[in-house]
Order: structure tokens, then sequence, then C-alpha cells
């Protein structure tokens, strides 16, 4: 121990402890403040990463084909983002003696976004409800990272014209 903290010294560094718990302990040779900066440059930058949350989009058996868009538009947009969809059907009174009518259901929507989606869980009974989990597909996860942000092209102000130029 007293060879690392001359050498430490020597190089006008620090030891720091790594591991306490084993046997010998086990030290390195570093800048401690270099090594505590990039620790918390590490840490604020996972804060700031998007992590795939769980949305639901919920539907009823006799849910119109208008607002079966609408949800399917806006599960879309969930997966485009990054996250999972949970998809779900909720049966009410006597509609849940018919359980296909459910399973129809969500495979038309895994159908409308097929392209952007992978299923995670197929479609399963809980209860009142008939769930099934979408996630974002790979490639449609790298499309979004290459295409870069659209840029809005400069308007020109109206009245303009040479006539205002000129005055």
């Amino acid at each position: 121990m007293p060879d690392a903290l001359r050498a430490a010294r020597e190089r006008d560094l620090d030891l720091v402890e790594v591991a306490p718990g084993s046997m010998p302990p086990v030290c390195r040779i570093l800048d401690y403040g270099k090594y505590k900066y990039e620790q918390a440059k590490r840490d604020r930058a996972s804060k700031h990463q998007h992590r795939g949350e769980l949305r639901e989009v919920r539907f009823k058996v006799k849910i119109s084909d208008h607002d079966m868009g609408l949800k399917l538009r806006r599960a879309e947009k969930f997966l485009k983002e990054g996250d999972k969809v949970k998809l779900s059907v909720m049966f009410r009174g006597r509609e849940i003696t018919h359980p296909e009518l459910g399973r129809v259901l969500l495979q038309r929507a895994q159908a409308h976004v097929g392209e952007i989606a992978v299923v995670e869980k197929p479609p399963t009974m809980e209860g009142r409800f008939m769930n099934m989990i979408l996630g974002p597909s790979r490639t449609s996860r790298q499309e979004q990272k290459a295409a870069p942000p659209e840029q809005k092209a400069p308007v020109a102000a109206e009245g303009t014209s040479a006539k205002a130029k000129d005055a």
C-alpha cells in the first residue's frame, strides 16, 4: 500500500480504492476529480435517455371504424416515439361470451400497425379485458434515428414586392 501511495504522488494523481470488500483491496491510480466528473456526466446522460414506456389504448367490442382508426393513429404515434403499446378490448355485460370478437378486433389493429410494430405478447384474456402488447420494430426505430429533422423553408413576408423595396 505505501508503494502505491508513493507511485500516485509521483504521478500527481490519487489512489482510489475500487473494491474495498475484496481481499486484498483493489486500488487504482487516477485523477479522482476527473473520475467524479465523468461519472456525473454519465448519470446525467442516462437521465435524458428515452425509456420505452408501456402506453395503453383501449377499445370496446362495438367500436366504430372511425374511432378505431383514431385510436390506432394514437398507437402508431406511441410506437414511433419508441414506447410499447398495450391494446386492450373491454368486454361489457354479455359481450364477454364472445371473446372471438375481441380477438378479431386486436388482429385488425395488429394488421394496421404491422409495419412499425412487433407483437411482444399475443392476445390473452385477463378478467373483462383481452390484452395484446406491441413493441416498436427495430427497423422503424432505426429509420426514425436516421431521418434528419424536418426544416421549414423560409417564408417571404407578404407585401415585399419590388415597389415596397423602392419606397
